[in-house]
């Protein structure tokens, strides 16, 4: 089979491979498996043991703090163990596995139909927070905690981040074509919360078909604006999105609420609207399955749990052997060796690649070029960061502001020494960040 380009989007990102592939439900057929680590914060605690029965939309495990979030089953079936379980993050992690039955029977959910004016703000967080939602776009931060700052009423802009800039990925774009009124229902529900907060939902203008249907459905609403911003990664940042979109400026030390504003993704207001309006958890998301390695590219509505080779086959499968396979995009997701691992609420894509472009060069002497600082969207020094986290200096990571780095691998992209500069910080800021919990 032959992926042919339809205009609108340039190949080199990726997108043309799945962009016109509506949204396909796909149901999984073996065991799911569910880590308690699916978000930022403590592990969700389990509230089943081995054999217990359970349904689809079940409470399997509570959140185990205030920065926790809850898991429910997507299927029925009897819990099989709770175990350690490999995840995309490359560590073992303790998970509720459950054996399918197949039946998908649910427990009965209902949400509230009252007007958005007047829900109130304990009645949307509760939901949100029973419901288990977190950030999809990766980042995984607790949805009812980021709902909940200090001074609610300094909060004035309400962000959806719609710009998938990430190359390939393209399930936030197939939201909003086919599921626009639940992504704007979602909004308002979080605008309901912050009566003095405006909505704006930010695009990048290569997605032109979904801004146009936007505008139509807001044509007239005062409260949420349709903001075209320019093709450029990383667009959706939390702080270049906010920069872009305010004018505001944040840094590592601050919290969007600090520059009066939220900032979710799509999927994760889409959610918000599915918490709210059908009293339905947080139990299935959009996957793009992609790749030229991929038979038959495609975005699935898949359950959580759900394995990714199950995913990779009901894609057709592999046209050609892949070289490297990423659980994300090409630029901030992980490589990964098995796909014995499972969908969970971050899962944004599977990408299969017939050329590993990293392996092909080994990495040499840095030519003092400067291009990584020219792209750096955290207006600092990649190299200097990088040669400082290699000789384990924190002290001059620190004073360099290794802390801005957002980890976008712009710097690595650019990099004609092919040195692991995105990596190499990213690993020390992991040191630095681990280091204040204690």
């Amino acid at each position: 089979m032959k992926h042919t380009f339809k205009g609108g989007i340039h190949p080199r990102e990726g997108k043309h491979l799945s962009k016109d592939k509506p949204i396909r439900e796909y149901l999984p057929k073996g065991d799911t498996v569910y880590p308690l680590s699916q978000h930022i914060g403590a592990p969700a605690k389990p509230v089943v043991k081995k054999g217990d029965e359970v349904l689809a939309g079940q409470l399997i495990a509570e959140a185990g703090g205030f920065v926790s979030a809850n898991i429910h089953s997507s299927v029925s079936g009897k819990v099989k163990a709770i175990e350690k379980r490999l995840t995309a993050s490359g560590s073992k992690v303790e998970s509720i596995i459950i054996e399918n039955d197949g039946l998908f029977n649910s427990v009965e959910m209902s949400g509230t139909d009252k007007p958005v004016k007047e829900l109130t703000r304990e009645e949307v967080i509760e939901a949100i927070k029973a419901a288990g939602i977190v950030g999809m776009g990766g980042a995984g931060f607790p949805t009812h905690v980021k709902l909940s700052p200090k001074e609610p009423d300094k909060i004035d802009r309400i962000i959806v981040n719609a710009s998938e800039c990430e190359p390939y990925l393209t399930s936030d774009y197939r939201r909003i074509l086919e599921q626009a009124d639940g992504v704007i229902e979602g909004l308002r529900i979080v605008l309901a919360i912050f009566p003095g907060a405006k909505g704006i939902i930010a695009i990048e203008d290569n997605k032109p078909e979904a801004i146009a249907l936007l505008k139509e459905k807001l044509a007239g609403d005062s409260d949420i604006t349709v903001n075209s911003m320019k093709t450029k990664y990383p667009e959706g940042a939390e702080r270049q999105l906010i920069y872009v979109n305010t004018g505001r400026y944040i840094n590592s030390r601050m919290l969007p609420a600090d520059a009066g504003c939220v900032v979710h993704n799509v999927d994760t207001i889409h959610t918000i609207y599915e918490a709210v309006r059908l009293g339905k958890p947080l139990i299935d998301r959009i996957v793009t399955v992609t790749g030229d390695a991929i038979t038959d590219p495609a975005n699935f509505l898949v359950r959580t749990g759900t394995s990714y080779q199950e995913l990779i086959d009901a894609a057709g499968g592999y046209l050609n052997d892949p070289a490297k396979i990423i659980s994300g995009g090409p630029m901030m997701g992980k490589a990964i060796y098995d796909t014995d691992m499972p969908v969970t609420k971050g899962s944004s894509a599977i990408l299969c690649m017939t050329e590993d472009a990293v392996s092909e060069f080994e990495p040499s002497a840095c030519i003092r070029c400067g291009k990584c600082v020219e792209v750096c969207p955290g207006r600092v020094m990649p190299v200097n960061l990088a040669n400082a986290a290699e000789r384990g200096d924190i002290d001059a990571f620190l004073k360099g502001e290794g802390m801005e780095c957002c980890e976008c691998g712009c710097c690595s992209y650019v990099c004609p020494a092919k040195r692991h500069l995105t990596q190499t910080i990213a690993g020390t800021r992991k040191l630095v960040l681990a280091s204040r919990k204690k």
